[in-house]
């Protein structure tokens, strides 16, 4: 849900956010304060089985859950993302809202309404790759699919791929392994 359609500023976010409810997600966006539920379950497992394949292939990479992220673009930034895969020991010592240079890969599940999963479909997929992270990850669960982006230059991401539930997805360098989609729902 988002709480506002007029634009906030970087400092009005903040402390909106020291304040916000725990078991709520507060996103700052293009601009727009983002407000959602915690996820579910389901959600939760996503991630986790997409972190233990990156594991697998990489056992010095990690899936960090509900990381919040500096995602500046052309107005200031702050993601809560999904899934953050870094180097072990990335996050060690940032603060709440960390740096995402070391990022490689993020990864967002939609829930809750349609027009929330529009928000990780277009806006986020926008903020990420005008932010420079390598690559975005989309288990869309509305659609029964997941999409890789990747190659971000001058704002958006260069390339894309998605494959249905249960298919196996390519995923660009520095992975280059085959997601197995089969657990994702």
């Amino acid at each position: 849900m988002t709480i506002s359609q007029t634009e906030v500023t970087l400092e009005e976010f903040e402390a909106f956010d020291a304040v916000a409810p725990e078991g709520l997600h507060v996103e700052l966006i293009n601009g727009r304060v983002l407000v959602t539920p915690a996820p579910d379950g389901d959600h939760d497992e996503n991630v986790m089985a997409i972190g233990d394949q990156v594991r697998a292939y990489d056992p010095e990479l990690r899936m960090y859950q509900e990381r919040g992220l500096v995602v500046p673009a052309y107005r200031a930034g702050r993601a809560r993302v999904d899934g953050a895969v870094a180097p072990v020991g990335y996050f060690r010592g940032q603060p709440s809202w960390a740096d995402p240079v070391g990022v490689l890969l993020v990864v967002e599940v939609t829930s809750g309404s349609q027009k929330d999963a529009d928000i990780d479909r277009v806006d986020k997929r926008d903020a990420y790759a005008q932010a420079a992270l390598p690559v975005y990850l989309l288990v869309d669960r509305h659609r029964g699919e997941v999409v890789v982006h990747w190659d971000p230059e001058g704002g958006r991401y260069q390339h894309s791929e998605k494959a249905v539930f249960g298919a196996k997805l390519r995923l660009p360098d520095p992975f280059g392994f085959d997601l197995d989609t089969s657990d994702l729902a």
